[in-house]
């Protein structure tokens, strides 16, 4: 039959499906994609990157979970047209400085950074100065000339624009090389702590409003039960702490890096921000996932826009982790996780099965979470009160009543669970995985696999098996020289070595 040319077309890569009558058509949704725990089990705190587009072997599900035992209902496509539109951003824009007021920063501090900027420099004009530490260059000529009054540059000679070339004189290299003892830092101008606090309050994740549409868009490579995303929407939409729980390989921590998907998709902040005499490195390429600007546009160069930021941190977590960290040699203190984190997400990962106890890491967080400020020990041992302006995100493996009292629980207003997968949901989701990952499922195979594997061997599934098993097979092919086809001999395989049976 053909189809009614005034209905829109499907988006690309949604092919049909058979219409089956047991089933709810739904090709309107996206091809899945992993859908599986993957947070490194040790090492640093990490950003996961945006979602990715899958490939044969990397492929797999990411399914959300139907709390209820019945055939499950999956959330509907999004509107045609919504994918479309472009998401919302932060309305921050850091403008260039024009005035010594606007730079918030002293002559003087200035006037340091640009002797620590010269010495590997050699000869330099001020227009590749003003460029290096991001200020205006009227600005920095006048320190220049000032650092030139004071026998600490030189002029040597002037461009055809009219700019001059300066270097370090004796008196200058010698001085630069006392600064860079106390601190190393070479890079743009720092941004004032004032500054900073404007820019967390303007770009705050409770200025934004998350609605049925943009948890659709966030979550449009996952297939979302209407129920679970109906418990995720109020608590995303209040920004409050939450606890994700359930057995492991369900996809909790997929589901936990999109959420910052359903808010403004770019916030700013500094690379570094001076804090009276002290520098803190705010900018962590490892965490941040930089966006370029707009090409002329009016931003202040000391700023980077970012992908909104989901920080993820697993059982390496410490709290040490969550203090300024002070590097004597170089003189510049690291942010911690939550500041790195604001404006975003903080996901605690396996929370209750780390190097530090639960206890410990809920009472370092009682305070910041209920006035949503925290405070932290700069170098010279002065209090700096901080926002804590992120979502908190604890998954875990355990129920949230044995991880902490009555006290803290109510200040993690959402706990929600997420359950293993159904007979109708593994069966939907290993089909299209393996159409996906192009193998060949023989007929009645998948059903065979649940009868054989699962009820008579009275195994819990998981929504992380389909992928798992799907490419033990391609790998058995592969090592057999076979078309990938998944039956019965196949899977009694894969399923000896991936449970470990004998």
């Amino acid at each position: 039959m053909s189809r009614d040319p005034r209905q829109p077309s499907p988006p690309p890569m949604r092919g049909p499906e058979p219409q089956d009558s047991r089933r709810p058509r739904r090709d309107a949704m996206p091809p899945t994609s992993s859908f599986y725990d993957d947070v490194p089990a040790s090492g640093a705190a990490y950003a996961p990157p945006a979602p990715p587009l899958v490939d044969g072997e990397q492929a797999a599900a990411k399914v959300t979970l139907s709390p209820r035992r019945a055939a499950p209902t999956l959330a509907p496509a999004a509107p045609q047209g919504r994918d479309s539109l472009p998401p919302r951003r932060a309305a921050f824009l850091p403008r260039r400085p024009r005035s010594w007021g606007e730079v918030g920063l002293t002559n003087a501090q200035v006037s340091d950074l640009i002797l620590r900027v010269l010495l590997p420099m050699g000869r330099i004009s001020s227009k590749d100065i003003a460029q290096h530490v991001g200020l205006p260059q009227p600005l920095v000529r006048e320190v220049v000339h000032q650092l030139k009054e004071t026998k600490h540059v030189t002029f040597v000679a002037t461009n055809v624009v009219g700019d001059f070339i300066c270097e370090l004189s004796e008196s200058g290299r010698d001085k630069s090389r006392q600064l860079r003892e106390d601190l190393a830092w070479v890079g743009s101008a720092p941004v004032s702590w004032e500054a900073y606090l404007e820019s967390v309050e303007a770009q705050a994740l409770s200025r934004s409003s998350a609605g049925p549409e943009d948890l659709q868009r966030a979550f449009k490579d996952l297939l979302i039960s209407e129920d679970l995303l109906d418990r995720l929407g109020p608590a995303i939409t209040s920004t409050q702490p939450m606890f994700l729980h359930g057995e492991p390989g369900n996809g909790k921590t997929s589901i936990a890096e999109r959420i910052t998907a359903c808010f403004g998709d770019t916030i700013w902040i500094p690379y570094v921000i001076q804090v009276g005499g002290s520098l803190i490195k705010l900018f962590d390429p490892a965490i941040h996932q930089a966006v370029p600007p707009d090409e002329g546009g009016p931003e202040d160069p000391r700023w980077v826009r970012i992908v909104r930021p989901t920080v993820v941190v697993g059982g390496e977590l410490t709290l040490d982790m969550l203090e300024l960290a002070h590097d004597q040699v170089s003189g510049i203190t690291e942010a911690p996780l939550q500041l790195k984190a604001n404006g975003g997400l903080l996901v605690v990962d396996d929370f209750g099965r780390g190097k530090t106890a639960p206890r410990d890491l809920l009472n370092r967080w009682i305070f910041p979470l209920e006035k949503k400020v925290d405070f932290l020990s700069l170098p010279d041992g002065r209090k700096l009160s901080v926002p804590f302006a992120c979502m908190l995100v604890l998954s875990t493996n355990l129920e949230p009543r044995d991880l902490a009292d009555e006290a803290f629980l109510r200040r993690i207003p959402y706990k929600v669970h997420v359950t293993d997968p159904d007979e109708y949901e593994f069966s939907e989701l290993m089909e299209r995985l393996a159409a996906h990952m192009g193998v060949r499922l023989s007929p009645r195979s998948v059903k065979y696999l649940v009868d054989r594997h699962y009820k008579l061997a009275n195994r819990p599934m998981r929504y992380c098996h389909p992928r798992d098993l799907l490419q033990q097979v391609l790998h058995l092919a592969r090592y057999r020289g076979e078309e990938p086809v998944a039956g019965p001999a196949q899977w009694d395989h894969v399923v000896r070595n991936y449970f470990g049976l004998v």
